[in-house]
């Protein structure tokens, strides 16, 4: 791994002036909660992929995975519901959020379209404030940024560095969507060697060692990588370049392997067909290959470069005395991008780590589907390969699962925020006031965290982008956006949504739509509009 930037060095020299090996383990777990953006199931090695990431690989041999996790879909309702234990349409953030400092919420927009998080939800950061934590934030935050009273140190943080909006160039932030510390915008970066993923955990680390309590902390370190754009250090592009001239139908194939050796699938598991838009890659010219060899290895290059950081931060928390007594949890917000890719003709892409590009130039359907190995579509839909994530939880004074389980449990993001109330002895707050918070939809899996079966929940509901789908127990119902039909699937032998059972089972899917219908009316999901408005302009497509 090449040397550190003097930023870098610098960060870490003052930090470890302020180190604290000899302060005595808190009384309650320390909580390190940590977001991969836009990256699939199957993308780092404990979950199948080929991509070097032994960091995390060593979190999961010494703690626990879940097969069965899942997500909301798209960043921001993922991170709502991370931080708040609700559905993301309770919280207002059933969409994108604000995409600049400027960009108001449209005027007929309903309550749980907000896209920012309202006021009737209370955040991780603001319910373990009075219980004595210190909370630390660093990474995108992509709640809302067009108001200052919607940023994370407004939300119950006490520090932040990163950036507001969803998206932004890791070699030079700026605009609205350059780096903040705190509450305050900072100048584009001035070091030729800047790299957000870097950056971010830099500051993460100073945050912690900058406490000089015994206070239990609470760090969130949401990274960007690996979401678009396609930037990465060249030395980590060089690692992969090559690799991938075999094609996504090799990788996948690859994948599942490993997969149903690890424990993670059923050896009966096959691979979905190939997702539409995904060409036969026999079929595309030697620079289309070439082209797409190199957008896989920047992307391989960003989650390889993820996963070094990850290191760099447990490390640290080994030199504090605290990885013992410390919560990390591991997760993605949705899964694999398919961005459409454009063959750009002769010569290289030149806008790959082009500093100056922060536009959507991602790696295609095909890679999105690889990252998803086995399952369908991908991130913005409702079928498997969009709404499942890696969860990886590390916790040694705190598990009492055998070291590196798998736990078949399906469980979901919005259990992350009632679990961790529950191990910081914290009190979420009364719900019988009019105006007090909404009651949490998530439940506790610190049963299953400690080898026990969990009760419930029954039910996991979705809905984005007018796509909708309802799981109870193996059941599985997708209505696609446009269609007025459910689909339906038995998860226990079709992990992959293969064979729509729908029509041999008429009385499943009405009940199933109608508990949705139910589910959707009592949680914001609709209406999307105020009533006696006119229709608001179609959300982007990614």
């Amino acid at each position: 791994m090449p040397a550190r930037t003097v930023f870098t060095a610098i960060l870490i020299a003052c930090a470890f002036g302020a180190r604290a090996e000899d302060r005595p383990a808190p009384s309650r777990p320390n909580i390190v909660l940590i977001l991969a953006d836009d990256m699939g199931w199957s993308d780092i090695g404990c979950y199948g992929g080929e991509i070097p990431t032994p960091h995390l690989d060593a979190l999961a041999e010494g703690g626990l995975r879940f097969s069965q996790f899942y997500n909301s879909a798209r960043c921001s309702p993922t991170r709502a519901s991370l931080l708040t234990g609700l559905y993301p349409h309770q919280t207002g953030m059933g969409g994108l959020a604000e995409s600049s400092l400027k960009d108001q919420a449209a005027s007929d927009a309903a309550d749980g379209y907000l896209r920012y998080l309202n006021r009737r939800c209370v955040t991780l950061a603001e319910v373990l404030a009075p219980a004595g934590y210190r909370r630390y934030m660093a990474g995108k935050w992509h709640l809302g940024m067009n108001e200052r009273d919607r940023w994370p140190l407004q939300r119950g943080f006490e520090r932040f560095y990163g950036i507001l909006g969803g998206t932004t160039s890791y070699f030079r932030p700026a605009g609205s969507f350059g780096l903040y510390l705190d509450n305050d915008a900072l100048p584009p970066p001035a070091e030729s060697a800047y790299y957000t993923t870097d950056a971010f955990t830099d500051r993460a680390i100073q945050f912690l060692h900058e406490q000089k309590s015994n206070d239990p902390f609470f760090l969130y370190l949401a990274f960007n990588a690996p979401h678009w754009p396609l930037h990465a250090r060249p030395e980590d592009i060089e690692r992969f370049r090559g690799r991938y001239r075999q094609g996504w139908s090799v990788i996948r194939n690859e994948r599942l392997a490993r997969q149903v050796k690890m424990g993670l699938l059923n050896e009966k598991t096959v691979l979905s067909p190939q997702d539409d838009g995904a060409r036969d890659w026999s079929q595309l010219s030697p620079h289309q290959q070439d082209q797409l060899d190199e957008r896989m290895a920047v992307y391989a290059a960003q989650i390889f470069r993820l996963d070094w950081n990850v290191g760099r931060l447990v490390t640290a928390l080994k030199e504090m005395g605290c990885l013992e007594t410390t919560l990390i949890l591991f997760l993605s917000d949705n899964g694999g991008c398919a961005e459409p890719y454009t063959d750009l003709g002769g010569g290289r892409q030149t806008e790959i780590n082009d500093p100056a590009k922060a536009g959507a130039v991602s790696y295609g359907t095909g890679w999105a589907n690889a990252s998803n190995t086995p399952f369908r579509k991908y991130k913005a839909t409702l079928y498997e390969g969009g709404i499942r994530s890696p969860l990886i939880v590390h916790w040694p004074h705190g598990l009492r699962t055998p070291p590196g389980s798998v736990t078949d449990s399906p469980a979901s993001v919005l259990d992350v925020m009632p679990t961790l109330v529950e191990v910081a002895g914290a009190t979420y707050p009364g719900t019988d006031a009019p105006d007090a918070p909404l009651r949490q939809a998530g439940t506790s899996i610190l049963p299953i965290l400690k080898g026990d079966a969990r009760d419930g929940p029954e039910w996991f509901f979705w809905e984005q982008y007018q796509n909708r789908a309802i799981r109870h127990g193996r059941w599985k119902a997708v209505r696609p956006a446009q269609s007025t039909s459910w689909e339906l699937y038995d998860l226990d032998t079709d992990p992959v949504e293969q064979s729509d059972i729908a029509s041999g089972n008429p009385q499943r899917v009405a009940d199933m739509a109608a508990r949705w219908d139910a589910w959707a009316a009592a949680h914001l999901v609709l209406p999307k509009r105020k009533p006696g408005t006119t229709p608001a302009k179609a959300p982007p497509t990614k």
